[in-house]
């Protein structure tokens, strides 16, 4: 007998999604991990045969997502963390103590961004798109994007404001 899904979704979305709601404290996690756990049926449905407890099934398989999207994240968050450790020389070297000097300023003020921040400024500055074609690259919006670069701007300024004081 096929599964059905359909029929699956209506008697039991509502009891995951409270579940998942109260484990993840994130409205859009507990849709993400319901909509993952329905389309991974969809991949293998066999994987519901035999199951006598339709319900416990159900929330064991969401537990266990929510399981592995944390730990997506802490790798992902450690990953990031790594990285924004590591020094990375993102100008060309020079010779000029002076220039080397500011260079590595600006460097270190942009590293102190946060890394959506960081990400705008580098598409803006060194890519030169526009805050639509950010917003899309980054899949936010438009004013998102334009007040992020803002902001960032403002911290760079504050940041680097010492360097220009006469």
């Amino acid at each position: 007998m096929p599964l059905d899904l359909g029929r699956l979704y209506d008697e039991h979305a509502p009891a995951l999604f409270a579940f998942l709601l109260n484990v993840t404290r994130s409205e859009t996690d507990a849709r993400d991990v319901i909509q993952e756990l329905f389309a991974r049926l969809v991949a293998k449905p066999q994987r519901f045969d035999g199951v006598r407890e339709e319900r416990s099934f159900l929330l064991r398989l969401a537990h266990n997502l929510v399981i592995d999207t944390g730990r997506r994240r802490a790798v992902h968050a450690r990953a990031l963390e790594k990285v924004a450790q590591d020094h990375v020389e993102i100008f060309a070297p020079v010779h000029d103590p002076d220039e080397r000097a500011f260079r590595e300023a600006v460097a270190g003020a942009l590293a102190q961004l946060p890394e959506e921040q960081r990400a705008v400024v580098h598409l803006k500055i060194w890519e030169d798109l526009t805050f639509a074609e950010i917003a899309k690259t980054l899949q936010l919006p438009a004013n998102t994007a334009a007040s992020r670069y803002r902001y960032a701007l403002d911290k760079l300024e504050a940041l680097l404001r010492p360097l220009c004081a006469p």
